[in-house]
């Protein structure tokens, strides 16, 4: 299969990228075309299909063009895309308004009012915070808001759900999103009734997609008209997507129980798959079939993590940055040098990392951020590196919640700007005493989870399981130091005792500055 390629599209939140994979995992070439993101009323962000359409066109076009190589040696396509992007189609599945992206808040009391109706599908969320991301959510804002476009919109879906049916014309789902956050779960029967009924979107059924499909099945052939302007020979298969963070697991090969995607950047994000299912306060999921058949996936997340090192950065270190900027070097160097020096703990500082409330374990978005423990002793570089401690010990309380529940990560599989950071990798294998392996594929591992499925979509593989061991390819192990975890246990049991302490005066803040 030397001389056979596949593609991999990634629609984010700024823009769409395409990438070309050799069928052992190999990038060849890839190219991102940005696209306008609209913020038309606080809390509130749309983007227009037609503009994510012209974006991807260009970023494979381009991708196909520079790589040299001849199209009809691509055999397979496979997309990724943000989660909960939803789009509001007609009968010609155009658009009847601009999708309402993954961000968007707007459907905050929604949320709060389906989070109160007690339905059994509630227990993937442990019957407690429902999010306003959330296609249910948005889908009932805007029956209840928009009603003249709710009744021209045929075909309710995401943005998966959008770019599949424009390669092949199948209105069809992800197995992926559709159980992760509408709720579905095949083994009882699909889609509840009886919630969609309850919270008053039952009318929303009929415009979901019919068929929900695994990752890697083909949905259909890619239509002539889409391929030439893709660039791309018609006819190859579409292979299903889905979700990109859990598109992600595909492309670092945690495809197995014990195995835990840690995908970094602004935030934190932990995914695993489970041979059992559990759920309960704390954990999200675990949600059935929604990367591979038969097994569960569990789900946690720290909203503030690299979003918080930035911050201190750019708004308390600027003397470091002033010095690398004399020195050649950059301010995260500098810190980190300092970092290094001091032992475990920080001299007793302690972080939580709540700058912009609690995902999980708590599920508590007026949580907020903290330092204590302050002497006169503590510098700046004690800060920083307390700030990359608390971030490890809010993954670790996030890891002892799974093992309350009998989940036990062994081994983490990371990806995203922090892994960049050897020394905060590092800390995050002491703290968790959990190895911590990189992959080739680094901050594209979405697009070569593409790359997999379509793989498999293309008949290349059998299934994601065995084109992920052929494809993904890992470049070294960060090992856990046990003296260093033995140390570390005090202060995060010191970082798990704050929250009670404080919760209540957290609360009382928000709500007090939200009413000046």
């Amino acid at each position: 299969m030397a001389d056979t390629y596949l593609i991999g599209v990634d629609g984010g939140t700024e823009s769409a990228r395409a990438a070309l994979f050799t069928t052992d995992g190999r990038m060849i070439a890839s190219h991102a075309v940005p696209y306008p993101l609209r913020h038309p009323n606080p809390g509130w962000a749309e983007q227009q299909p037609d503009e994510w359409w012209a974006a991807i066109a260009q970023a494979v076009r381009t991708t196909v063009e520079i790589s040299g190589l001849p199209r009809d040696s691509i055999v397979g396509i496979c997309g990724d895309f943000t989660c909960c992007s939803v789009v509001f189609l007609g009968d010609d599945f155009q658009p009847v308004r601009p999708a309402i992206i993954w961000m968007d808040v707007r459907s905050s009391d929604q949320a709060r009012r389906i989070a109160a109706s007690g339905y059994p599908a509630l227990k993937y969320n442990g019957y407690g915070n429902v999010s306003a991301e959330w296609l249910p959510c948005k889908a009932l804002w805007v029956k209840e808001n928009q009603p003249d476009v709710w009744a021209r919109a045929r075909y309710v879906g995401e943005y998966n759900d959008w770019f599949v049916q424009k390669l092949t014309g199948e209105w069809v789902g992800s197995i992926l999103n559709t159980s992760i956050r509408w709720y579905y779960d095949r083994s009882s029967g699909g889609f509840p009734a009886d919630f969609y009924d309850g919270i008053g979107l039952g009318d929303a059924l009929a415009r979901f997609p019919q068929r929900i499909l695994d990752l890697g099945t083909v949905v259909g052939a890619l239509r002539p008209e889409i391929a030439a302007e893709l660039g791309l020979p018609p006819g190859i298969p579409v292979a299903q997507g889905g979700s990109d963070a859990m598109i992600a697991m595909v492309g670092l090969d945690v495809l197995a129980p014990g195995k835990l995607a840690f995908i970094t950047g602004s935030s934190h994000l932990h995914l695993g798959q489970s041979a059992q299912p559990f759920h309960g306060k704390g954990v999200f999921g675990t949600y059935p079939d929604a990367v591979l058949p038969g097994l569960w996936l569990v789900e946690g997340g720290q909203i503030s993590t690299g979003s918080v090192v930035r911050w201190f950065r750019d708004n308390f270190a600027t003397h470091y940055t002033a010095r690398a900027q004399a020195e050649g070097s950059d301010a995260y160097t500098l810190l980190t040098r300092d970092a290094e020096t001091l032992r475990p703990g920080s001299d007793g500082l302690i972080v939580l990392d709540y700058w912009q409330g609690n995902r999980t374990p708590h599920v508590d978005p007026e949580a907020r951020g903290m330092m204590w423990g302050f002497t006169l002793a503590h510098t700046p570089a004690h800060v920083y590196r307390a700030i990359l401690e608390g971030i490890c010990y809010g993954t670790e309380h996030i890891f002892r919640t799974f093992r309350q529940h009998g989940y036990a990560v062994q081994e983490i599989v990371a990806t995203g700007g922090p892994t960049k950071s050897a020394f905060w990798m590092q800390l995050h294998a002491d703290v968790s005493n959990v190895p911590i392996t990189l992959t080739e594929a680094g901050e594209a591992a979405a697009l070569l989870g593409c790359a997999v499925l379509a793989a498999v979509g293309a008949g290349v593989y059998a299934d994601p399981q065995t084109a992920a061991a052929a494809m993904v390819r890992r470049t070294h192990t960060i090992m856990p130091d046990a003296a260093r975890h033995e140390a570390y246990r005090y202060y995060v049991d010191q970082y798990i005792a704050t929250y009670p302490q404080m919760q209540a005066l957290m609360q009382g803040m928000v709500r007090h500055e939200a009413a000046l």
